[in-house]
């Protein structure tokens, strides 16, 4: 049975799978709050074709700091990082 981790986490059985793969708990909590997180196809616009904003707004969905003073390239570097 999932362990409930409170209102902070969105989706517990995906926060757990990703801590006992052995990811922090602050990136685990980033990817199970993210909307969408389980679903695949590999449909998604490649970050290069991405607006500035549309990474901004991204990178404010998974809590990247520092955001608005980054430019694109640094933007697509920490999304593919967080």
């Amino acid at each position: 049975m999932t362990k409930d981790h409170g209102p902070s986490i969105k989706n517990d059985e995906k926060y757990e799978a990703l801590r006992e793969e052995g990811m922090s708990k602050t990136k685990a909590a980033r990817i199970a709050n993210t909307p969408n997180s389980g679903k695949k196809g590999g449909k998604a616009e490649e970050y290069t074709e991405r607006t500035k904003q549309d990474l901004y707004n991204k990178a404010k969905e998974v809590g990247i700091k520092g955001r608005s003073n980054m430019t694109k390239q640094e933007l697509i570097n920490a999304l593919r990082n967080s």
